[in-house]
């Protein structure tokens, strides 16, 4: 097959785009450069006589590398496909005793080099807030009969007609409410309501095994971020069905493994009949749900049907981890993590001790269990309850993080993210993927606030993305991801109340298909080349997760840009390559994933 030469492309997209100035130029690490110009289309009126000429040029450009060959659909049974999680080759490999359910992608060969197509009836997700409360009973693998066989769903969900399904925020946890639950928890910590969390230090909430997400719907009413974390499931999947409403979740278990979080990440972790055995394996699951807890935070555990022989074992073992029932009320206990890690001292009788040195967290990816307790040396080892009442993460804050950067790099990082969200808003239209060489302009409507609410940042470095969409007012939460050797940022994302995990882009992401509106990655693909990983399964993946209509934008070298737009064409994605400015090496790739059902 005869392509063109590389220069010729270089030179046909550099004509086609030059035009367009949108932003800074990134540094070496990856990060956006400060110099970011914010106001990229104030002269696009004048450059409306140009937009024939480049239209052409750009037909013919598509008309080359329209022989490039279009990677197929895979069959209806990958429609929910999760890579990773394969029960018969875990078996195979001699895992048992429920690990062979755990994520094992060193074992998993099955991994499809197709696209994952939705399912026939797949519709786009409403924009939020009626996202949250309202869902396409096709987009996620649960059957009408699934949930009127459950006598407890029946209670918490209401089919409005044939393909949508309502969830009541107000009555979907437990009998009383969730509304009530909350509170009922606020009351044993000791708190006058619900709403005082925040200002108590409980800001990030993990919520194991969470249902339909109503709890963590209602905290994030409360402004506290709550994540929802479920076992993978094949059918009748809790995470899938979070991510739907757009509600921040992610596929994890305490089976075997270490999560993907550092030490003292969470303020409070809750279990509301999440189905962990507490009790079994020598207490590991509570020793790891220790290490992510913060100092003085707060294990909520609510169980109907918990034995007094189970809850014996659960409270000597909470003894061992320096853990003190603060309280019970009915069906729900909480216990608070000790606030001085001189607890954990050796010389203390029947106590689990330290871990001989704190690794650093990111090398403990995915890591067996371990019965010892992690981060009492940490500068991190501080009390929730003597947080700032500042929103934002305080200059003190900071210095406790300053092993990794200077604090220059993490003010830089929001600023120059804070330019260029300006500009991608300005992109994220069909107009510049339509039949007409239109571009935005100044009178052009600009795509609503709530258009995108499930984001993930992929190269995620200090959260300054995050921090953007925070500021613009938009309507959406973002999944920082920190590559695995990448520099470890990621409890600095958390500190600042940001959903975030680390993970290794040469595997799959665990998550289920068509759950993200919007993937960004920043120097990403350089990354992946430099650690010999593959570009085309990285787009594959990217393509996975996200939803029919979604956006993506990539910020790279020219090179790593030009290879990607080329495995665009072959995923049938709608690309453009941004040039950024003339004396620069970067470039910003935009892409839209259609609806492609065969």
């Amino acid at each position: 097959m005869d392509r063109p030469p590389r220069k010729w492309l270089l030179l046909c997209l550099v004509s086609v785009f030059a035009v367009i100035t949108l932003l800074g130029s990134s540094s070496s690490s990856g990060a956006f450069s400060s110099s970011v110009k914010p106001e990229a289309y104030t002269n696009y009126r004048r450059l409306k006589e140009q937009t024939e000429s480049d239209y052409i040029e750009l037909k013919t450009f598509s008309s080359r590398t329209s022989n490039l060959k279009e990677i197929r659909l895979c069959g209806k049974e990958r429609e929910d496909y999760v890579p990773c999680y394969n029960v018969s080759a875990n078996l195979l490999a001699g895992f048992k005793d429920g690990e062979e359910f755990d994520r094992h992608c060193e074992e998993s060969q099955d991994q499809p080099y197709c696209l994952v197509r939705p399912p026939r009836d797949y519709k786009t997700p409403l924009s939020w807030p009626a996202g949250r409360d309202v869902i396409w009973n096709a987009n996620v693998k649960m059957s009408d009969d699934r949930f009127l066989s459950t006598g407890s769903m029946t209670k918490r969900l209401m089919m409005l007609d044939e393909n949508q399904i309502s969830f009541d925020s107000d009555h979907e946890l437990i009998f009383d409410g969730v509304k009530d639950h909350s509170r009922q928890v606020a009351e044993i910590i000791g708190l006058g309501s619900d709403a005082e969390f925040w200002q108590a230090g409980v800001r990030m909430v993990l919520d194991i095994g969470c249902g339909f997400g109503s709890f963590g719907a209602h905290m994030l009413s409360l402004k506290v971020m709550t994540v929802c974390m479920a076992a993978y499931e094949s059918t009748g999947s809790q995470v899938q069905l979070s991510l739907e409403r757009g509600l921040p979740a992610v596929i994890g278990s305490l089976i075997s493994r270490k999560l993907p979080f550092p030490s003292l990440s969470y303020d409070m972790i809750h279990c509301a009949q999440c189905g962990v055995s507490w009790d079994q394996k020598d207490g590991l699951s509570l020793v790891e749900a220790n290490r992510i807890l913060k100092p003085g935070g707060y294990f909520v555990l609510h169980e109907t049907s918990l034995s007094t022989k189970t809850g014996s074992v659960i409270e000597g073992f909470t003894r061992k981890i320096c853990w003190t029932l603060i309280g019970q009320q009915q069906e729900t206990f909480i216990w608070q993590k000790t606030t001085g890690p001189q607890c954990y001292s050796s010389s203390t009788q029947g106590v689990i001790p330290p871990c001989r040195e704190d690794h650093e967290d990111i090398h403990s990816y995915y890591q067996p269990l371990a019965s010892c307790v992690a981060g009492t040396a940490s500068k991190r080892w501080v009390p929730v309850q003597n947080k700032s009442s500042d929103s934002h993460i305080t200059p003190a804050e900071l210095e406790i993080h300053g092993k990794y950067f200077q604090q220059g790099e993490f003010f830089e990082d929001f600023e120059s993210s804070r330019s260029a969200l300006r500009n991608y808003w300005s992109l994220l239209t069909p107009l510049i993927f339509s039949d007409h060489p239109k571009r935005p302009g100044d009178e052009d409507p600009l795509p609503p606030y709530n258009m995108i609410r499930n984001v993930m940042d992929m190269n995620a470095r200090f959260g300054g993305l995050n921090s953007a969409f925070l500021e613009a007012g938009k309507s959406a939460w973002v999944m920082n991801v920190v590559p695995i050797r990448a520099r470890n940022t990621l409890p600095l994302i958390l500190d600042q109340g940001f959903m975030g995990v680390v993970h290794d882009w040469c595997d799959p992401f665990p998550t289920y298909p068509r759950t993200y509106d919007m993937l960004h990655a920043n120097g990403l693909l350089s990354y992946l080349v430099s650690e010999g990983c593959s570009i085309t399964n990285l787009l594959l993946e990217m393509d996975r997760i996200l939803r029919p209509e979604g956006w993506v934008v990539l910020s790279d070298k020219l090179e790593a840009i030009e290879n990607a737009r080329m495995i665009t064409t072959q995923i049938r994605w709608e690309a453009r390559v941004i040039d950024l400015e003339n004396d620069s090496d970067q470039r910003l790739l935009v892409c839209q994933k259609p609806f492609v059902r065969k």
